[in-house]
């Protein structure tokens, strides 16, 4: 399997064997089908290289400490990376805020953004700047 890491991004150990996963997958299905074909799949894969994983992980959002619904991610990995899962033609400035909106609102770090639905696999690595400032020593 090639190897996705940059050691430029917190994480990347974990992200890149995610990439990994998700390239295999793409490798082997191509892109047109829906996401929950590409969710199963990538399930099946990150089993396979021994992640851990919730998927579909119901979490709740909260306004100002109230609660005010609860949202799906499509995969939570080792409790650390979200990852949310597209099958669209390309991936646009709307998705990557989705996606930095998710992990503000889980308090985590780092996700993923990949996307099945194009020729190419398209993949993000996103971080939530804010949770790094507030873990920077002032």
């Amino acid at each position: 399997m090639k190897d996705f890491v940059n050691t430029s991004y917190k994480n990347s150990e974990l992200t890149g064997k995610i990439i990994g996963c998700a390239m295999k997958v793409h490798s082997v299905l191509g892109n047109g089908f829906q996401e929950v074909i590409y969710q199963r799949c990538l399930a099946i894969e990150m089993e396979k290289q021994s992640l851990s994983f919730s998927r579909e992980l119901e979490m709740t959002i909260y306004y100002e400490g109230i609660n005010v619904g609860t949202r799906r991610v499509d995969f939570l990995v080792e409790e650390q990376i979200m990852v949310e899962l597209k099958a669209i033609n390309k991936l646009d400035d709307v998705h990557l805020t989705q996606g930095l909106n998710y992990l503000e609102a889980y308090k985590l770090e780092t996700g993923l953004l990949i996307n099945f639905g194009s020729k190419s696999l398209e993949y993000k690595r996103i971080t939530n700047e804010y949770k790094l400032a507030k873990q920077k020593p002032q």
